[in-house]
This record gives C-alpha cells, sequence and structure tokens, in this order.
C-alpha cells in the first residue's frame, strides 16, 4: 500500500467535504481517491467517512485519524521538496588548471545533461588536495601516479620549431665545450611540478648530463610558454596543450611520462556517483586517451630503447639539425 498515497486522497477529501472536489485538489480522479479512502478504511477496519450523495462527512474514527494522516502528507511534501533542493545542488569540483576554457564548459554542459550542476575550482595539484581534505569541495581531480590514475595524459616536450624527429632526447641538450649561446631549458608547469613527473626526470637530467639550471619549474603556464615561444627552451606539456599554443610536440626518448588523475570525494563520500555519469566528458576535458598522443615506434627509437648509444646519437644529431 502506498501509504502517503492513500493518506492524500483520505486528508484532501477530508478537507472539502467532497470526494469530486477533494481528488480534483490531489490531481487524481474521483475513481482513484474513492478506492484508496476504501484501501485505507479496510487496513484500519474502520469507516473514515458518512457517505451520502453529496457529501463526504468524517466518522469520529476519521477525525481521530486526520491530524497523524495530515502530518505524515506533510512530512513527505518536505521530504520530497528536500529532495529537489539537493539535486539542484551544486556539486563542488577541483579541477587542475591544463583544461581549456572550451573543455571545462563542456563538461559543466554536459553535467547539466545529467541533472548535475557543477561548480568548478581551478587549482595547482596541492591546493586540491588541500580543499578535498578541508571539505571545501565535494570532489577533486587529483594528481596520481599513472598505475593509480583513473585518466592519464601523456607527456613529452614541445618547442617553436619541427625537431625533425620522431622523439626528443634529454641527452640531446647537453651543452657541448664548443657550444654557443644559452643552454636550452625544459619548463616545467605547475601542474607537473608532482614528485611522480618531476624526480623521474630531475634523476634523468642529472643521468645525461644536463645542467641542474636546464631543468626549470615555472610559477605559471603563461611565463613558461612564454619562454619557450621566443626562444629554443622546451614545454614538458600535453599534445593538447602543445596544439593550443602552437607548439609542436614530441615524446620523450628516454622515458615515458604521463599525468595520472583520479577523481576523490570528501568526507568519505563515493566519487563513484560523478565518475559514472561523466567519466568520458572528464576525460576529454583533461586531454586523455587522445590516439595521436601515441606516435609508434620506430626501428631507430626499438634500437635507443635496447641501448644502442649508435641510434641515440643519431637522434640527437637530426634533432640538433632541426632545432
Amino acid at each position: 500500500m502506498d501509504l502517503v498515497g492513500v493518506c492524500r486522497a483520505f486528508v484532501s477529501v477530508s478537507e472539502r467535504g467532497s470526494f469530486t472536489v477533494g481528488a480534483a485538489a490531489a490531481r487524481m480522479s474521483q475513481s482513484v481517491a474513492s478506492r484508496r479512502v476504501a484501501a485505507l478504511e479496510e487496513r484500519f477496519g474502520e469507516q473514515l467517512f458518512e457517505r451520502t450523495s453529496r457529501r463526504a462527512v468524517l466518522t469520529p474514527f476519521g477525525r481521530e485519524m486526520l491530524p497523524v494522516a495530515r502530518q505524515l502528507v506533510q512530512a513527505a511534501d518536505v521530504l520530497l521538496h528536500e529532495a529537489e533542493a539537493a539535486k539542484r545542488k551544486p556539486w563542488r569540483l577541483a579541477v587542475p588548471g591544463i583544461c581549456s576554457t572550451a573543455g571545462l564548459a563542456h563538461l559543466v554542459a554536459e553535467a547539466r545533461g545529467h541533472g548535475v550542476t557543477l561548480d568548478l575550482r581551478v587549482a595547482a595539484p596541492a591546493r586540491r588536495l588541500e580543499l578535498i581534505h578541508a571539505q571545501q569541495v565535494r570532489t577533486a581531480l587529483l594528481a596520481v601516479p599513472a598505475d593509480e590514475a583513473t585518466w592519464s595524459v601523456p607527456l613529452g616536450l614541445a618547442g617553436v620549431r619541427d625537431p625533425g624527429v620522431r622523439r626528443v632526447y634529454l641527452e640531446t641538450l647537453r651543452v657541448g665545450r664548443s657550444a654557443r649561446g644559452p643552454a636550452r631549458r625544459i619548463w616545467i608547469q605547475p601542474e607537473d611540478d608532482v614528485p611522480h613527473i618531476r624526480d623521474p626526470l630531475t634523476r634523468l637530467r642529472d643521468a645525461v648530463g644536463l645542467r641542474p639550471a636546464q631543468l626549470v619549474a615555472a610559477d605559471d603556464l603563461t611565463t613558461a610558454a612564454a619562454e619557450v615561444l621566443c626562444t629554443r627552451d622546451l614545454l614538458l606539456c600535453s599534445p593538447a596543450q602543445a596544439e593550443e599554443l602552437a607548439l609542436t610536440w614530441r615524446p620523450i626518448g628516454e622515458i615515458a611520462l604521463s599525468r595520472g588523475f583520479a577523481l576523490a570525494a570528501a568526507a568519505d563520500g563515493n566519487p563513484q556517483h560523478l565518475e559514472g555519469r561523466l567519466g568520458g566528458a572528464i576525460a576529454r576535458c583533461l586531454g586523455a586517451g587522445t590516439e595521436e598522443s601515441r606516435p609508434p615506434v620506430d626501428t631507430a627509437e626499438a634500437a635507443t630503447r635496447a641501448g644502442s648509444t649508435e641510434a641515440a646519437t643519431r637522434a640527437g644529431t637530426a634533432e640538433g639539425a632541426g632545432a
């Protein structure tokens, strides 16, 4: 039995003294209202109304039951109202600053199609973690290692000029004795200034003999991009960012780096609700899973991975000529 439904019919009929008028006020047909009241009477084992041709008059038992039935209907209405308000409440989500305005707009639009109103907070990796711990957001896209990630975005090096090779090897940036001009630098933007990206790159820098100053952590992406646009420096970035900045992107030859993202919820909440609805939209916003960002490995690259110093040297020479 739909207890709220039958009580709604009972209260509406009793307040108006008529099955016809009461049913209309409760937005149901007279036959439905009659069946619901009859079902309630059968459940109680007592009549609620004295029925006449014109009026529905409460019995003494009906008068006793009316206040409690009215409270039940009112409580149900409050519950429904609160449920609708909760559904309309914005879902505060912390997102990385690498997402484009268009990507974020499409994410918000797709969320609305699923009945979710997103309130986005753009923040750096450490700040997103702080926001989720302080419960200032409901969920956050946290920066995590690739093996813990739900979404992964490949990283490579991008510059103004086409290097003329399929991969850029850090050892080719080593400054020789006869080199002229400043050493070429690699700029790390704030989103990638995290241990699981910065530390492997730093170890590689030292292993191939680059100077410490050739790996620079920028305060913001704009500063890093400006340096790359007016010099021969390179930017550690995703293929999507390189395209947006009109730079030529290549993977790193010695190691494979990627940004990893996972959705976390505040206060032991469950992020699967949002992830299930918007997983695809989040992936597109982050630039994850694009096939063009994974160029095929050629024979020279395979030889280099196997430890062929000669192949690496040839790649470096070609890059130096292209730069």
